[in-house]
């Protein structure tokens, strides 16, 4: 069995009420939901929340939410793992089951899409390896192009082969995109972990990995969307 859990808090400092900010007409938490829903190995769907009216949409598309989140939990130095522990507790008490495997979907990765979901979760199921989380390539973002201060000396973050080499004969580097964390429940809930020791990747191209985070994401977003066909 697998819970799909949602985190939305009502609060967001770089754009107000972001998860129920419209990108592409709709609410930015529908565009997680609705992928969510369709992924045949996602059982329960539940979005935790502290905000009623990010509740009241949950459940308009489909969503479970039967509990509001704890004050402590919605703040905006809370964590990721307790709060997602709590959703399984709460759930596994409300629904009276025992989940295998939990996935975590922020409603801040809107182009992650329901084949995403399903690989991310089938190569977690299929492999026994502890979690599966989703990356990116870097790209021209790489840390052997990147510097650091040393008083204010600029030094080289991570020292390249060559100065200032071609993006191309860098080795791969990826970072984590926020779309996926799909982990075992007894991973999660006893080990405080996502990963545990044996995580695998999941990568995803630059165009479904935006992350939300100010007004240009949404921008970028729909972009995206519009260059994929998803609106016109």
């Amino acid at each position: 069995r697998v819970v799909g859990v949602v985190p939305a808090r009502g609060g967001s400092k770089g754009v107000p009420r972001k998860n129920i900010s419209p990108l592409a007409g709709e609410p930015l938490i529908v565009h997680t939901i609705r992928e969510a829903l369709s992924c045949p190995l996602v059982d329960d769907l539940v979005v935790t929340t502290d905000d009623e009216d990010i509740r009241r949409i949950a459940l308009e598309r489909g969503a479970l939410a039967p509990f509001l989140r704890p004050a402590h939990l919605a703040t905006g130095t809370a964590l990721a793992i307790p709060t997602i522990q709590h959703a399984v507790v709460e759930m596994e008490a409300r629904r009276d089951r025992r989940y295998d495997f939990v996935a975590m979907l922020q409603p801040t990765t809107p182009l992650r899409n329901a084949d995403d979901i399903t690989n991310a979760l089938g190569l977690l199921i299929e492999s026994g390896a502890d979690g599966v989380i989703s990356v990116v390539d870097v790209d021209n973002w790489h840390p052997m192009k990147m510097k650091r201060f040393d008083g204010n000396r600029l030094v080289d973050y991570d020292r390249p082969p060559v100065e200032n080499p071609p993006r191309q004969s860098l080795p791969h580097v990826y970072m984590v995109n926020g779309a996926v964390y799909a982990t075992r429940r007894d991973v999660l809930m006893e080990e405080d972990t996502f990963q545990g020791e044996n995580c695998l990747g999941y990568v995803m191209p630059p165009e479904r990995s935006v992350n939300i985070d100010s007004e240009a994401d949404f921008v970028l977003a729909e972009y995206w969307m519009r260059k994929a066909s998803l609106i016109p």
